[in-house]
């Protein structure tokens, strides 16, 4: 088993012999996402007479409406997106169905990056993504992991990208 100090010189060799290493990876993460419920600009508009009070409106606020998105990215953009059915448990085996999903987008999306193999894979620790199951299905369809340094919550992949921007 690697260390985080080992995973993060390998990164660190990694990136410094292939200045384009970021730009080949693909990373995943779940957030939570909130509805919201949105005015049109036509809804929110009234007339007024020049001398009228400023109209009071009500703040946009967090609805309870909330549901698990899970996103895969690299540096153009994202790749593939699912939103988690309420009450849906993102265990191994449903994780594993989103992962075939994605190697269905990854051609669509990168065909370059398909074709030549040149795409690797990231993603955090937790124990749906690092379940036997996931594991040897990366493996067999030979998909390179780029390993995640343990109880690192300072590299989440969502923050991986934030030396690109």
């Amino acid at each position: 088993m690697n260390n985080a100090n080992e995973i993060y010189q390998e990164l660190l060799d990694c990136a410094n012999a292939d200045p384009h290493f970021l730009k080949t990876i693909i990373t995943g993460d779940e957030t939570w996402v909130y509805g919201y419920d949105v005015e049109t600009k036509a809804e929110s508009s009234l007339w007024t007479g020049p001398h009228s009070p400023r109209v009071k409106k009500a703040r946009m606020s967090r609805s309870n409406v909330k549901v698990m998105l899970v996103t895969f990215f690299d540096w153009q953009g994202l790749v593939h997106f699912e939103y988690v059915p309420k009450g849906q448990t993102v265990n191994k085996e449903y994780y594993l169905s989103i992962l075939k999903r994605l190697r269905v987008a990854v051609p669509r999306k990168r065909p370059e990056m398909w074709r030549d193999r040149s795409w690797k894979f990231h993603h955090d620790n937790a124990p749906a993504h690092t379940a036997l199951l996931v594991t040897e299905f990366n493996a067999r369809n030979g998909t390179p992991v780029i390993l995640q340094p343990p109880y690192s919550p300072e590299v989440s992949p969502a923050d991986f990208f934030g030396v690109l921007s």
